[in-house]
């Protein structure tokens, strides 16, 4: 009997969420720059992280539905206590750099939408990111989540009011060029950006919490019955959400790389910037279309950001930590929740060059994902965590290629400095 495509929807959750989230107003101005800077030539990189990023997402999946705890928890029983301790608290200042990256992107974007003070929006955005999480249940706010991933279609939809050169597209997404010192350091950007470790523990905690939400739900660890349809599930959600984030990628890079690349516009630093540019060369609709994805985009991914932090220290440090938690009945949790959007307040209003916190963000995850993704690789292959379910070899060997790879980019962004 063939599925339906409502039934295949209902299906679409964490992973879709967090896929989404990755096409953070951060990770615009890295594609945005990428296009702007490189033309087409880049966009090789987007395919090569498809299976890569889908690989590890699925080993953050696999380990919390499997053991029904999250990254940290499970890193405890590989890595000695202060290992994590200062993996989660690097975590916790990269995320916190790049919420205040993010909001100040939308505040900008609302400035230049409605003519607002950024300050203003930026206050605003950030205010309803933390209310939403405070005092929205999860099983609520997941579905405010999903409906924000179709704020994504506005970069989509950017590409339908251009004239595009679809030979010049095809040959970089297919032929790998590698033109300047530059175009380096741009792809280390994007890889950093396209694997974050930030989503890593946002899936698995997603997964955790799933498994909370329905009482006929358990730890696959327990009650294997449940994994044939749960591996299923879990597959194809991550699988479409990370095709998503990259096609959604690709749109942007080729939006830009057709516009301001082709004008000359060669150095974005925010999304923003990369918005205000497209007006005169593309038109008032392009704009429009690009402003308001920097602001539905951050929307769902600040609460990515904070929430991961909060998630990977309430596991570390056993607190109580769920969105479907009252704050009362979850005060830690909350609380890291709020710092983190606080202080990327706080930043955006600093005499901090956002540009340049958003670069030292950048080199933290690129360093902090590496030994993570080796834990995480470390853990989904154990017996004594994973029981029956430990990863397949296809699965074993793809997330090891992306560690890897990562480690490549972490080394290639110290050596070209």
């Amino acid at each position: 009997m063939p599925i339906r495509p409502v039934a295949l929807l209902r299906e679409l959750g964490p992973g879709l969420v967090t896929g989404a989230a990755d096409d953070d107003p951060s990770g615009i101005a890295t594609y945005s720059q990428a296009g702007a800077q490189c033309g087409f030539t880049l966009l090789w990189t987007l395919v090569l992280t498809y299976p890569l990023m889908s690989a590890i997402q699925l080993v953050s999946a696999h380990i919390g539905r499997v053991t029904g705890r999250g990254l940290a928890g499970n890193m405890r029983q590989v890595l000695p206590l202060w290992t994590v301790d200062i993996l989660v608290a690097l975590l916790f200042v990269a995320n916190t750099i790049n919420v205040g990256a993010d909001i100040a992107a939308m505040g900008e974007a609302g400035e230049l939408v409605t003519g607002i003070s950024g300050h203003a929006t930026t206050i605003l955005f950030a205010v309803v990111s933390l209310l939403l999480q405070l005092f929205v249940p999860y099983h609520r706010y997941a579905h405010i989540l999903k409906w924000l991933t179709l704020a994504l279609l506005s970069y989509v939809a950017l590409l339908f009011v251009l004239h595009l050169d679809w030979g010049a597209v095809a040959t970089g997404l297919v032929l790998p060029r590698v033109t300047s010192k530059d175009a380096v350091v741009t792809i280390v950007a994007v890889f950093g950006t396209t694997i974050s470790p930030y989503l890593f523990f946002w899936q698995s905690a997603q997964e955790v919490e799933e498994i909370a939400q329905h009482p006929d739900a358990h730890p696959l660890v327990t009650s294997p019955e449940e994994a044939p349809a749960e591996m299923r599930r879990m597959r194809f959600d991550t699988l479409a959400g990370m095709a998503v984030s990259n096609i959604v990628a690709i749109a942007i890079m080729i939006g830009t790389a057709a516009t301001l690349h082709a004008s000359g516009v060669t150095s974005i630093t925010t999304a923003a910037d990369a918005a205000r540019a497209l007006s005169p060369i593309a038109g008032r609709f392009a704009f429009l279309l690009f402003s308001l994805g920097i602001i539905g985009t951050g929307l769902l991914a600040v609460p990515v950001l904070a929430g991961s932090a909060a998630y990977a220290v309430g596991d570390l440090r056993g607190w109580p930590s769920s969105l479907e938690r009252k704050p009362r009945e979850a005060i830690g949790f909350y609380s890291i929740i709020t710092a983190a959007t606080v202080l990327g307040i706080v930043i955006d209003w600093s005499p901090i060059d956002p540009t340049r916190a958003l670069f030292w963000s950048a080199v933290i995850n690129g360093v902090v994902a590496v030994p993570l993704m080796a834990a995480m690789m470390i853990v989904v292959s154990r017996r004594a965590i994973m029981g029956a379910f430990r990863a397949a070899p296809s699965l074993l060997a793809t997330g090891w290629a992306a560690t890897i790879v990562m480690a490549a980019a972490a080394l290639a962004m110290v050596l070209v400095q």
